[in-house]
């Protein structure tokens, strides 16, 4: 029997809320069996896996799942509110990927390692260097005045789009870092294609969470 549109509507936000609320386990539980593995405290290396994994998959997940209408822990509270939550998530992923960022830099600097020679360290930089650049482009939401010639819409248009692309790549640097020596060392088998899918489930609900706000932008304007 064919399904009814109210039907087909209820169950797609019930799956929609179950992916939601997977990546919300999964924004939490990744870091923290992240911190299992590398015991911070235990070397300074072990300090920059667990600040990469809290500040990509833990606190910008939550900076941008704020917007979710299914699994929003601030479903009931105003934009105002999820913006400044967003905004210091956000500020603390930032803080917490440049002193990851440093940590690793000077580790191997005091191993005289060669720096930056690694598609996860590549990838790793320019993505700090984004998220610096999309915090700092966020600024223009606050303060819109500041684009005389953009309308706000389109800067928050552009701002999301723009923070997407930010977050593939701190999803990207995540799974490359789990390509990496010490990683596979540890984690192997199963474990490690069930940690692989961490970054992927979050991004996928990231993914249809910004495309669903654009369709429904894009529809409020006709």
């Amino acid at each position: 029997m064919a399904l009814t549109a109210e039907t087909e509507s209820r169950l797609y936000r019930s799956l929609r809320a179950a992916a939601g609320a997977a990546a919300h386990l999964v924004a939490l539980g990744f870091p923290t069996a992240v911190a299992v593995l590398a015991r911070p405290g235990s070397s300074l290396f072990s300090w920059h896996p667990l600040l990469m994994a809290l500040a990509f998959s833990f606190l910008m997940t939550e900076a941008l799942l704020v917007f979710s209408p299914e699994t929003s822990p601030l479903r009931s509270f105003s934009r105002k509110v999820k913006v400044r939550v967003h905004w210091a998530l956000q500020l603390l992923a930032l803080l917490c990927a440049l002193l990851g960022l440093g940590i690793i830099t000077y580790n191997k600097h005091l191993n005289g390692k060669a720096h930056f020679v690694t598609w996860h360290g590549l990838t790793g930089l320019l993505t700090v260097l984004y998220t610096s650049g999309q915090c700092a482009g966020g600024v223009l939401l606050l303060y819109p005045k500041l684009m005389k010639n953009w309308t706000l819409a389109k800067l928050k248009l552009y701002h999301a789009t723009s923070g997407l692309v930010g977050y593939l790549l701190g999803c990207a640097s995540l799974m490359l870092g789990m390509c990496s020596l010490w990683f596979t060392t540890s984690v192997t088998s199963v474990s490690w294609y069930l940690a692989m899918l961490c970054p992927l489930l979050t991004s996928l609900v990231i993914m249809n969470q910004v495309s669903n706000a654009y369709l429904y932008r894009k529809r409020s304007q006709h």
